[in-house]
């Protein structure tokens, strides 16, 4: 804990200069990463509908956090390990257990931004009025197209060739999560951001519990016994197989499954026969793959129902319209890379 809270200019100089609420942690080789101090929040403050009691993502390990270490900034790989650094272009084409490694290879108590946290901050971010944008548009806002960044190929805003990535906090403050410069950078567009906690087994939704994904020692492999399904009825976590598991699917009525109309995740509706109960939709909700809002601005959701499919939150710079804080990709296997894929660190005490 010495190392990772090393007092120096540094630091002081990134809280005086964000009143606090971005400070700098320092990995387990003394690397400096910029993390944003997330500050727990009670469900019914944010969305009442979903219940009471502090945000999942401040559930970790069976202890309620008051606080969640989230990456300034995109991930960037660096000597072996996955920080956040201002001025930088995001890691990518880098797949999700080698995103996993390199943040783990901070040390204890790190790893990547969660699912349960994307969702988390989404949430937040609609109850303040400010859902941010993003590099959408080959370095640009798809959006507001007047909203540039620099970018990392050096190619002009809006230039559709080259890999348009967009230098990690060059672009305004709109592009940060509460509209200030003070805030996180980048989650919407630039790259698709792996985020454990949350995956498709042919068709079947799991999660592992809370914000459990946080934790470095926990394990999120493929064979994990800590995955869970969800009870269409009740919405309780159960072993995966399980009876009335909830699904997803791209069309049809069967039970406890959800379809997927389109693309965009506020187009998801409920028409099995035996639908999935309130109860169950708010878990979803939870875990961010159900509409918690009739409009999400159009945010992306996609599924493939064969084998293991892990998520990537909020879109890359040649999206358009369809990325967003709520965009949830559940197409792509924990082996794939893209130049479109980078990952998020973040760490948890």
């Amino acid at each position: 804990m010495a190392t990772i809270y090393t007092k120096d200019a540094l630091r002081a100089a990134v809280e005086g200069a964000t009143g606090g609420k971005t400070t700098v942690l320092y990995t387990e080789k003394g690397q400096p990463s910029h993390m944003y101090v997330m500050s727990a929040f009670n469900l019914e403050d944010v969305n009442p509908d979903l219940g009471t009691g502090v945000d999942p993502m401040f559930k970790v390990g069976g202890e309620t956090k008051t606080e969640r270490f989230l990456g300034a900034y995109p991930g960037v790989r660096l000597n072996g390990e996955l920080i956040s650094l201002p001025g930088m272009a995001a890691q990518n084409s880098i797949n999700h257990d080698d995103s996993l490694s390199a943040a783990r290879a901070n040390g204890s108590g790190w790893g990547l931004m969660t699912n349960n946290d994307y969702a988390g901050v989404a949430r937040w971010c609609r109850a303040n009025g400010f859902v941010p944008r993003g590099n959408t548009a080959h370095g640009k806002s798809s959006d507001a197209p007047f909203e540039t960044g620099v970018r990392a190929d050096g190619g002009m805003p809006g230039v559709t060739s080259g890999t348009a990535i967009t230098l990690s906090g060059s672009g305004p403050a709109s592009w940060r999560h509460d509209g200030t410069h003070a805030g996180i950078s980048d989650l919407v567009g630039n790259v698709w951001e792996w985020a454990p906690g949350l995956r498709l087994l042919d068709g079947e939704i799991q999660v592992i519990a809370d914000n459990n994904a946080a934790m470095s020692s926990i394990d999120l492999s493929a064979a994990s016994s800590e995955w869970r399904a969800i009870d269409g009825s009740t919405g309780a976590l159960v072993m995966p197989g399980a009876t009335n598991s909830v699904k997803v699917a791209s069309s049809g009525t069967d039970n406890y499954t959800i379809v997927r109309n389109g693309s965009t995740l506020e187009a998801t509706t409920n028409p099995g026969t035996t639908p999935v109960s309130e109860d169950a939709v708010k878990t979803l909700k939870l875990y961010g793959v159900y509409p918690e809002a009739a409009d999400l601005d159009g945010d992306y959701f996609s599924h493939n129902p064969e084998g293991e499919r892990l998520p990537l939150r909020g879109g890359y710079w040649s999206d358009g319209a369809v990325a967003g804080l709520s965009a949830v990709n559940l197409s792509n296997a924990r082996s794939r890379s893209s130049a479109a894929f980078g990952a998020r660190p973040a760490f948890v005490l």
